[in-house]
């Protein structure tokens, strides 16, 4: 079988697309493996699959896989390319809305910006010692539509992303689904910078949308911060998240970020 495909990445976390709106497509995780792999296949860090919503409660939907073949609930800077893929795909103008097992997510878009709701966050958790081979260390957590752990560092070129986020992705304490792991260093008033080593991944990637969310809300709690506040990721990029405080939640969370087109192809699966 031959896949035609479209390359693109928000802010640098990349992903593979294509069109399944026939129905014909029905990938393995191992073969969503084999493609994501960056020597052997395509290379990313995701694939997604455009399809109709089954539900009506949205205009379209998506299959969403990480590079290792698992599902994943959610991903705001896939979401945002996704958006853009369904745009230049349909022709569609305005806002668009699409279904993901997190919920249904509303885009809207700026030149090649997208500013996309994220679902309403839940299990905030503030300042809890988690014993790691470094020594007791406080770790804020919240779920933006998939889990996230975040750990504030002095400096985020220092932080041991892969180290200290693999030990903490599968600490007992995240069981068992686990957890992705955000360091955020504050470079100044409503301004952090953001390292995040991704679930399904298993590694840094040079963004994560859902993951800049979750600290851009903590910061809020434990830096003070006020909506809206801006991340800049690894790759460089910067987003910017908004959101309200709404007890001991937060709610109308919106990412807002680029969403660029890589490339054009066809793959043999």
């Amino acid at each position: 079988m031959i896949l035609e495909f479209t390359k693109m990445n928000g802010a640098g976390n990349d992903f593979i697309l294509a069109d399944n709106r026939a129905g014909n497509l029905h990938l393995t995780p191992e073969q969503v493996t084999r493609l994501c792999h960056r020597q052997r296949g395509i290379g990313a860090d995701g694939l997604m699959l455009l399809v109709p919503c089954a539900s009506g409660q949205a205009d379209w939907a998506w299959e969403f896989w990480n590079s290792d073949g698992s599902r994943a609930e959610m991903c705001g800077n896939g979401a945002r390319c996704f958006a853009r893929y369904i745009q230049r795909l349909t022709g569609a103008t305005g806002s668009i809305t699409f279904e993901t097992v997190a919920g249904v997510i509303t885009a809207n878009f700026q030149g090649e910006r997208v500013t996309v709701n994220l679902t309403p966050p839940h299990g905030l958790r503030l300042n809890e010692q988690v014993p790691l081979a470094t020594g007791p260390t406080a770790i804020h957590s919240l779920n933006t539509g998939v889990p996230h752990a975040v750990i504030f560092v002095p400096d985020a070129d220092q932080a041991m992303v892969n180290q200290i986020g693999s030990e903490v992705r599968y600490h007992a304490h995240f069981k068992p689904k686990g957890t992705n792991v955000n360091f955020a260093q504050v470079l100044g008033p409503n301004h952090i910078r953001v390292r995040t080593y991704e679930r399904g991944v298993e590694g840094e990637t040079l963004a994560c949308g859902t993951g800049v969310s979750a600290a851009a809300m903590i910061a809020s709690r434990v830096q003070g911060f006020t909506s809206p506040v801006k991340v800049l990721v690894q790759g460089g990029d910067t987003l910017v998240v908004s959101f309200q405080s709404s007890g001991e939640g937060f709610a109308d969370v919106r990412l807002n970020g680029p969403a660029d087109f890589s490339f054009t192809g066809a793959v043999e699966v």
